[in-house]
């Protein structure tokens, strides 16, 4: 059986009062699903004018035609309109985009330059669909939409190209400069407010490079600004617009070019400035600077790591982390700007051993264990203000996926993530945490329903107090298996307010499946 599911990711939120908040469930709809049957959901929150689900069936591996059928429900899971579109077999499904107006697909044939980009009217359910040719031998890692441009980010024979398509003549433009050997795109970033976009690059040269490259809507390179990796390499990078001349720039770092992390950097960048200023501004921030970013590991071991790492510093040594970061975009606040980021590593069963040049035990490989996150904010100065972490227990994701979920109200934060039927959350306020870790197991509407399989949860942040789950469960009325139905569900689900008081403070695309869709 080939099931697929794609989820947006949000927010999850807390009530801004005095009293503390438990999730609830509210309302929860059923969509059958087909265990004989391909099929791929895609969930999309729109707020207070509700939600949007498609379901797509066909142009797996059966070769049939794919078919989406789009339906948006009202704040009370209503449905609101649906509609179908039967896309040409010879097309597949490569990315998806949205905005508050529009979701948006590309799709592509098969070895040939010809792509297609799909456009859904979030309103009203129409749709229209735009051809042309972009390159061949195209393997697509980013798209981005502004305007009336797509933007679509990639490489072509090992070289990164970003290309520029216009929906109103077809016309397909490169951007300049990016055709460069052993280089590699960290981001795309398109800014609406400055009709910019953005692309970081990487290079995997000597000193490892990293630029951060500016273009005009016409696709005109307006700035370049340049980071030596000699000292410390740069590995990723999020831009963060704080005024109509400056930006945050703020991501991750290493020594010596290796793909592991030593800390966390951040850096304003004005339009138009002298790059060595940029450059000279630059904060590095290593992880034993940060005060709870080891709080997931026990107290002794803590301890001991920490030891290891002063007594380095005091030897005139720098201590060497081993942590591989998947960082979050930045997140706005009143102050400054959020970083999120989780810490994972690489999962195989049993051991594996280096033999002969070969890796043994490498079809073992299960996927991504992350084994915390952790959460910090900087004021608009580029100012460190305060630093939180949040332990992940026994999560381990097939792909390198963002799980870990945050939500502001006032001055508190909801740090949540999904891991086998219930969702894990505690609240923090800068440094403290306020609740601890709760998990909340999913309801049906059924008291007598049993729930004998889940997979993918998900939880997303709705409207206000008001939250969305969803996944596949598989249901058995009164435990009586023969008569278990299989579903995809939407679960409205509320933080309602109780008396209880706070602990003692301390310092929406997942998938299953084998396809190609990314």
């Amino acid at each position: 059986m080939l099931r697929t599911l794609y989820i947006v990711w949000f927010l999850v939120a807390v009530a801004s009062c005095p009293t503390w908040a438990q999730l609830a469930h509210s309302l929860r709809i059923e969509i059958p699903s087909d265990p004989d049957e391909a099929e791929a959901f895609d969930v999309t929150p729109l707020g207070e004018q509700g939600v949007l689900v498609s379901i797509r069936t066909g142009g797996f591996m059966d070769h049939t035609p794919p078919k989406f059928d789009f339906q948006k429900y009202d704040i009370n899971l209503k449905r609101i309109w649906h509609a179908t579109f039967e896309q040409n077999i010879a097309f597949r499904s490569v990315m998806t985009y949205n905005t508050d107006q529009f979701v948006y697909y590309l799709f592509r044939e098969d070895d040939t330059d010809r792509f297609q980009f799909f456009r859904l009217h979030l309103e009203d359910g129409t749709f229209e669909t735009t051809e042309g040719r972009l390159i061949d031998q195209f393997d697509v890692q980013q798209f981005k939409v502004m305007g009336s441009q797509a933007y679509v980010g990639g490489y072509r024979h090992g070289r990164p190209v970003v290309m520029a398509f216009s929906f109103f003549d077809n016309s397909a433009r490169v951007l300049p400069g990016m055709y460069v050997n052993r280089m590699e795109i960290s981001s795309l970033e398109v800014d609406e407010n400055r009709q910019e976009v953005n692309v970081l690059v990487h290079s995997l040269r000597r000193h490892c490079k990293f630029s951060l490259r500016t273009y005009n809507y016409d696709c005109k390179l307006l700035r370049t600004t340049d980071f030596d990796g000699a000292q410390n390499s740069l590995i990723s990078g999020k831009l963060l617009p704080i005024n109509e001349q400056e930006s945050l720039l703020v991501g991750n770092y290493s020594t010596s070019c290796t793909p592991y992390s030593q800390g966390i950097y951040v850096t304003r960048l004005r339009q138009g400035e002298n790059t060595d200023e940029s450059i000279n501004s630059i904060q590095y921030i290593e992880f034993s600077q940060l005060e709870n970013f080891f709080n997931f590991l026990k107290p002794q071991r803590q301890q001991k790591l920490l030891a290891k790492a002063h007594k380095k510093k005091e030897e005139g040594k720098d201590y060497k982390f081993h942590y591989r970061l998947l960082v979050h975009d930045l997140k706005p606040t009143p102050n400054g700007l959020i970083l999120v980021a989780e810490v994972y590593y690489p999962q195989y069963r049993g051991s594996t051993i280096a033999y002969g040049g070969f890796l043994r035990n490498a079809d073992r490989y299960e996927g991504f264990r992350y084994t915390h996150a952790f959460i910090c904010e900087f004021d608009k100065q580029g100012k460190l203000l305060w630093d939180n972490c949040f332990p992940i227990k026994e999560l381990v994701s097939t792909e390198l996926t963002e799980m870990v979920q945050v939500s502001q109200q006032g001055d508190r934060i909801v740090l949540a993530y999904p891991n086998d039927g219930e969702i894990t959350t505690e609240v923090i306020q800068r440094n403290k945490i306020l609740k601890e870790t709760e998990k909340f197991k999913l309801q049906t509407n059924a008291e007598e329903d049993k729930v004998t399989f889940s997979a993918q949860d998900n939880l997303m942040a709705w409207y206000g107090q008001h939250f969305l789950a969803c996944g596949f469960q598989k249901i058995a009325p009164s435990k009586n298996i023969a008569r278990q139905r299989e579903v995809f569900y939407l679960n409205k689900l509320t933080y309602q307010e109780n008396a209880e008081q706070p602990a003692k403070s301390t310092s929406v695309k997942a998938r299953k499946s084998d396809g190609s869709e990314r």
